[in-house]
């Protein structure tokens, strides 16, 4: 079954080489029962790793069932680890936040058959433990474990089975309860191979090797103690090894044929499911590290969902200013920030008048509307309520314009304009001083000691810099010119274009237009200005565009914060598990199945956190508007954002820690202390 020829083995002890195996040549047959002897530092723990595929020698041959392992991928090794080899180990070696089921079930996920679940019922059951199945390992005796350690050496049907130390902390019934089964089970055909230093355990195997220094000193064969020739077993327990493992050994023999010529992926692979069910299970053995690794991940996604909403309401506040102003708009007015004031009433500057607004209209279909606009002060009276505000006269096309159609009543015509009627549509402000919370539509108002019919209330649109945007009061701008103000001239000029590629041009004839009708020979930037409203509007958004951006960064730096947590929280967690990491490699997994379980553990926490950081993220924005009165949006967007974010922080900083387990060496993860 398995032939080892001059292998040797080195191990460098600082700086000091140690030779633990020199020049060994062992050949055992299957269904053989050996025990290996010497004291310490002879080389039988080592010996045997190389027997169970744990560790490779230096130099010689190892074949099994005839084929060399020489230079076999280590996913290979793992595979054959878990198809034809059981561990049994002096410290037991059992997860203590698994059954004894689960614990006996293990190799089964390595082997791809974790559905096969009856079958670790089945060996738990041969070992005298089915009614102590759901109990965890502290809950078991010394033997017990053992015993439950048997089961999962056997649960996928190994044709060798390695015991090191099987009874050394043990009490005397129990080392009698599992030397009893590895009898039985040798007896059934199983490969027994067992290291030990006591004589009186020796001397129930049928072959005895004994070593010193690294090298077999002796080899001897002879009937273990309570099992001879005149042995009263029954005929069929008696007969020879090689008899009853016959069609075993062929088997065997077809699956080491199979790893090797590179199918071992299939047996070595547990099912997604599998690994996401042992990293859940490991998250929730250790509470309290899980909720500090998922802390720093709700914070994190908390502050990017609030932050972002934050950014989103202010963005929604700047779009509801900005549809005040209008669309596609120009607004001209005379003279410039250098010609106002004195210059102005020098004459050096522009007047506007109605036939500016004509001149304008025959400007062809670029023009989509116009209104011409008058301001001043005013003060309106309602029975004993008086407010001084800002009366505006406009055109009837303002109110699309600038967004001001009434959101109670109307507002005025074109005939109410050319008869100068006195009639005023008031803003939210105005109503609420004169009115409170009448309906003023209908009423009659007193402006500067004129009678006014109020027709409308304007919508409500909040303050724009240190002005209250519905403090005003809009009339026809006739009234306010001729009955209010006094005004001969107008004061601005607001023209909306068809549509945004029009207004450059449209802003170009305006301008010519001008110079011609009010004969400006030099300097017309300081006789009259055009703004553009949709330059106004870009720069307002790419603020708030950038103070998104901002707000959003200094969230997604919590959230790195946070990933890095959880790459440290892993980080330890590997230190901790360094016995399981090792555990695992020698019942069959390989590489990728540490690094997929331990990265499927990173991300299952950053997600937990996400999720968990968009429930805290959302209460906190409604906190913000609630309390702080901040206009806050939560956007779809944000929140696949931040959870998608929260997976690819799992990710990163699990793939480091992932890696580190997958690489650590069965052997010496196995003696971690």
């Amino acid at each position: 079954m398995i032939e080892l020829t001059d292998i040797h083995k080195t191990y460098q002890m600082g700086s000091t080489q140690v030779k633990a195996l020199d020049g060994v040549s062992l050949l055992i047959e299957a269904g053989e029962f050996v025990a290996i002897m010497g004291p310490s530092g002879s080389g039988k723990s080592t010996l045997m790793h190389i027997l169970g595929l744990l560790d490779r020698p230096d130099s010689g041959s190892f074949s099994l069932h005839g084929r060399s392992l020489v230079g076999l991928a280590d996913d290979c090794l793992a595979s054959l680890r878990n198809t034809l080899v059981g561990f049994i180990f002096q410290q037991f070696h059992l997860l203590p936040r698994m059954t004894a089921l689960e614990n006996a079930g293990l190799p089964l996920v390595y082997a791809g058959k974790q559905h096969m679940k009856e079958k670790a019922e089945q060996q738990i059951d041969a070992v005298g433990l089915l009614d102590r199945k759901r109990h965890r390992p502290n809950e078991l005796s010394g033997g017990q474990q053992q015993r439950v350690a048997i089961a999962r050496a056997l649960v996928n049907d190994p044709m060798i089975i390695l015991a090191d130390e099987p009874t050394g902390n043990l009490d005397t019934k129990s080392e009698e309860e599992i030397i009893a089964i590895l009898k039985k089970l040798n007896s059934r055909g199983k490969t027994i191979v067992m290291v030990t230093h006591e004589q009186e355990i020796a001397v129930h195997a049928r072959r005895v090797i004994r070593m010193r220094d690294g090298k077999i000193i002796s080899d001897e064969r002879r009937a273990p103690a309570g099992i001879g020739p005149a042995a009263s077993a029954p005929r069929s327990e008696k007969a020879t090894a090689a008899q009853v493992a016959g069609p075993g050994r062929d088997n065997a023999a077809a699956q080491v044929e199979s790893i090797i010529a590179g199918r071992c992926s299939v047996a070595g692979k547990a099912k997604f499911f599998d690994y996401f069910k042992q990293a859940w299970f490991a998250m929730f053995s250790h509470k309290m590290r899980t909720a500090l690794s998922v802390l720093g991940i709700l914070i994190g996604v908390g502050a990017v969902i609030a932050m972002l909403a934050l950014g989103e309401g202010a963005k929604a506040s700047v779009q509801a200013q900005l549809s005040s102003l209008g669309s596609n708009l120009l607004n001209i007015h005379p003279g410039s920030p250098r010609t106002r004031g004195v210059a102005l009433e020098a004459g050096t500057v522009a007047r506007f008048t109605v036939q500016d607004i004509l001149a304008i209209r025959e400007l062809g279909d670029a023009v989509r509307r116009i209104s011409p606009y008058v301001r001043g002060r005013g003060q309106a009276v309602f029975q004993n309520n008086n407010w001084n505000s800002q009366v505006e006269g406009v055109s009837m096309e303002y109110a699309e314009m600038r967004a001001s159609v009434p959101a109670v009543g109307r507002f005025f015509t074109e005939e109410e304009v050319r008869m100068r009627d006195k009639v005023a549509v008031l803003g939210v402000t105005v109503v609420r001083n004169l009115f409170g919370d009448k309906n003023p539509v209908g009423e009659t108002i007193k402006i500067n000691q004129i009678n006014f019919r109020v027709i409308g209330v304007l919508p409500e649109k909040g303050a724009a810099g240190f002005r209250d945007q519905d403090d005003t009061i809009l009339m026809p701008y006739t009234t306010a010119m001729y009955r209010v103000l006094g005004k001969q001239y107008i004061d601005n000029i607001f023209v909306e274009a068809a549509s945004a590629e029009a207004i450059e041009t449209l802003q170009d004839e305006i301008k010519a237009m001008v110079v011609k009708q009010h004969r400006i020979r030099k300097n017309p930037d300081d006789a009259f200005e055009i703004h553009n409203m949709s330059d106004i509007r870009s720069a307002l958004e790419s603020t708030t565009r950038t103070m998104s951006m901002l707000l959003g960064s200094i969230a997604a730096i919590s959230l790195l914060v946070g990933g890095i947590g959880i790459m440290n929280i892993m980080l330890v967690s590997v230190t901790e598990r360094t016995r399981e990491i090792g555990l695992r490699k020698a019942i069959g997994a390989n590489n990728n199945d540490i690094m997929v379980q331990f990265l499927i553990e990173a991300v299952l926490l950053s997600l937990i956190g996400g999720i968990l950081g968009v429930v805290l993220g959302s209460g906190v924005s409604v906190l913000i508007t609630t309390f702080a009165k901040w206009a806050v949006r939560i956007s779809p967007y944000s929140v696949v954002l931040a959870t998608a974010f929260s997976f690819f922080v799992g990710v990163v900083f699990g793939i480091w820690p992932a890696r580190q387990a997958s690489r650590l060496d069965p052997i010496e993860a196995l003696r971690y202390e």
